[in-house]
Formats: structure tokens, sequence, C-alpha cells
């Protein structure tokens, strides 16, 4: 598989397949992007599942954090990673003993080695994108700036009478 783009039809094929995710790397702490992915990936019905050794045992999001992908005792559909492209070679041969149906590397997260492992066993990758973004893409929730939020807008505020300093 080409890993430079990857087809809409791909990507929200994997959206719609996939219920259990866990979350390798990822992090408790409410302003760091792991945390901000689950938490929206979450609220669009997907079950997160941190893996954080530093953070086992921890309610994160209502869900418990695990050591390692070995220590979840239920199925898991996807593997995202949330850590650096070597670490991706390790993390997707667990995902493969696991039984993960898919692995999505994050942005920047790039292990070709590991990809061609994980589709020679039958799994279903992705690398350098993140599922929060696509899948806000693909649903028209992402804005043409990137931001449907209302936070930042092109419309202006009412200007507030200025006071002359003279």
């Amino acid at each position: 598989m080409d890993h430079e783009t990857y087809s809409d039809q791909y990507l929200s094929g994997i959206l719609s397949d996939v219920r259990v995710i866990a979350v390798v790397g990822a992090s408790a702490n409410w302003n760091r992007p792991s945390f901000f992915a689950m938490k929206y990936l979450q609220s669009k019905g997907y079950r997160m599942i941190p893996v954080n050794p530093g953070i086992a045992g921890q309610q994160v999001l209502g869900e418990t954090a695990y050591a390692s992908l070995a220590d979840i005792p239920f199925p898991v559909d996807m593997v995202d990673i949330f850590r650096g492209s070597e670490a991706a070679g390790p993390i997707t041969d667990a995902a493969i003993q696991l039984g993960a149906k898919v692995v999505w590397m994050q942005i920047g997260v790039l292990n070709p080695d590991a990809a061609r492992r994980a589709e020679a066993a039958g799994l279903r990758v992705v690398m350098n994108r993140c599922p929060k973004i696509e899948y806000s893409r693909l649903h028209g929730e992402l804005g043409w700036g990137g931001l449907n939020s209302n936070v930042i807008t092109t419309k202006r505020r009412p200007v507030k009478a200025v006071r002359k300093l003279m």
C-alpha cells in the first residue's frame, strides 16, 4: 500500500469499522494532544483506552490506563500510536499479538518496516495522520482553516467605543 496518500474511502472504512481504540502514549494531562484526541473521539462514540506505564491504573476520561497493550484484558480494534517512529516498531508487533485490526501512527510517526509487518499479518495501517483530524474532516466538522470551534473566527466583533486621549 502507498502510505503517502490514503483515500477517503480507506480512512472512513477504518473509522467506521473500529469501536475500541488503544492509545499508546496517552496522557492524563488535559492539554496534551493525545488527551484532546481521546476526548474528541470518545465523544464520537469510540471507547478510548489509555496505554502508558506512567499512568497505569489511573482513570483517564473514565477508562483505566494500562501499562502496555499486553495488559489490556479485552479485544481492541485499533492501536493509535502517540510515540516516536522507532517505538512504533515494537508497538506494532504488540498490536499484532493483541489481535488488533488497525495500526494508526500519529502525525510525524512513520515506520515502513512496522507497516509491512502489520499488513503481512492482515492489519490495515495508517501513518503520519491523526484519527481525530481525519474523523473531523470526513464528517464535515473541520472548517476551512482547520477549525470549527468558533474560538477563532473571521467575523468581526463589535467595536467598543474608543476614548480619545488628548
